[in-house]
């Protein structure tokens, strides 16, 4: 009887394929909307997790204070390389301590220029952030020590500047000052803020306080990165942290502190909680577009009742049972919402792919979300079926055989 019944839907489908398209539209724009927001979710959500492993294993970051006293003084001021020194013998919790100084600057090479962020580290950098090199060697301990003009670069600026040269051992141009290039780092791109973290260039501290700061300050360190050992609490190493900078760097008399401590891992969690709401909220507002599908699904199909109602009295008259009409257009209303909800779906992944691409985010289709809200699309058949299907079913045989 279920097979009969679907292929009488199927032909009915056929002969009003126009209509049964029209009907279909608001089911799989619903599907397609629901699957789409849900990928974008995933998408920025994985996109923030890849950011913030990009800084590191279980990282700290130390920055100068934003902003402005209540006294009207300003806050802003980098860290000094006594001040790293101080938190590098007296907080006992790190694996590497990286202070970074860092500048956007014109870089030179041959008859080619590019801004690029030029940051300058210790040997302690690529071990907190645990950044590898694509080829070439890192830059020694004796040669940060000594202030040497040897770099790491990203890949970014070497296909600006050199193309498909290879880059190792080329002298490029840092305002007046010549640096040789001993090595290429992996490629990491975007960072969390939108920015090219492989347009870069990575050279001893030492030689960008002599040779690209330009002044004989000791404030100008921008931010100090501060890698934990495995198991340590990050929550209560921030405490720790905190403690030391404020004797470091005592606020005065109504002022904040002046200084900022980020944890990654409580951002990723915030971060997280934040793009998992998002993502839920996104959810449920695509989901209305099904319901406003179902009431498409519903309209129509009391249309079609009427409109067969000739039909519904001779199959009713020559013998057939109530339950095998109400299961006739039940099924029909079933097949026009699974239908678009196949279709939705299809709509949906390639939506998704190509939301992703342009937002430059990783593409994630949830397999899962697809599958219910295929569900849901062939629920909602049965669900706003049922009326006109009961309606059709109910018909007076005699009235609907006289009906015009």
């Amino acid at each position: 009887m279920i097979i009969n019944a679907l292929i009488l839907a199927f032909k009915q489908i056929y002969r009003n394929m126009l209509r049964a398209f029209l009907t279909m539209l608001g089911v799989i724009i619903g599907v397609a909307s629901v699957v789409v927001m849900i990928a974008i979710g995933n998408g920025v959500k994985a996109n923030i997790q890849n950011q913030i492993k990009s800084l590191g294993s279980n990282i700290i970051t130390l920055n100068p204070a934003r902003g402005f006293s209540s006294a009207g003084g300003s806050l802003q001021r980098n860290f000094s390389t006594a001040e790293v020194a101080i938190v590098r013998n007296t907080f006992t919790q790190a694996r590497a301590i990286a202070p970074i100084a860092s500048t956007q600057t014109l870089v030179r090479y041959g008859g080619k220029s590019a801004q690029v962020m030029v940051s300058g580290v210790d040997s302690g950098y690529l071990a907190a952030t645990m950044w590898q090199l694509d080829s070439g060697r890192v830059i020694e301990e004796r040669e940060y020590e000594s202030g040497a003009r040897m770099c790491l670069v990203g890949t970014s600026m070497v296909k600006e500047l050199f193309g498909t040269e290879n880059p190792l051992g080329a002298r490029v141009r840092i305002r007046d000052s010549m640096c040789e290039i001993v090595g290429v780092l992996e490629s990491k791109g975007q960072g969390a803020r939108g920015n090219d973290q492989d347009n870069i260039i990575l050279l001893p501290l030492k030689a960008f306080s002599n040779f690209v700061f330009g002044t004989n300050s000791p404030f100008f360190i921008s931010q100090v990165l501060i890698s934990l050992d495995d198991g340590v609490d990050s929550v209560l190493a921030a405490a720790k942290l905190r403690e030391i900078m404020l004797q470091i760097r005592p606020p005065q008399e109504g002022q904040k502190e002046r200084f900022d401590i980020w944890d990654t891992k409580e951002m990723a969690r915030a971060m997280e909680e934040a793009t998992k709401t998002m993502t839920i909220f996104l959810g449920a507002i695509a989901s209305v577009s099904l319901f406003v599908g179902g009431i498409g699904i519903m309209n129509i199909m009391l249309v079609s009742v009427t409109e067969r109602t000739r039909e519904i009295g001779t199959r009713l008259a020559i013998g057939a049972l109530e339950s095998e009409v109400l299961l006739q257009f039940l099924v029909e209303s079933i097949v026009i919402s699974s239908l678009g909800g196949c279709i939705g779906v299809v709509v949906g992944f390639f939506g998704a792919w190509l939301a992703s691409y342009l937002m430059l985010i990783p593409f994630v289709f949830d397999i899962g979300v697809a599958a219910l809200a295929f569900g849901i699309s062939a629920g909602i058949g049965v669900i706003f079926g049922y009326l006109p299907a009961k309606k059709a079913s109910m018909q007076d045989p005699i009235k609907a055989l006289r009906y015009e």
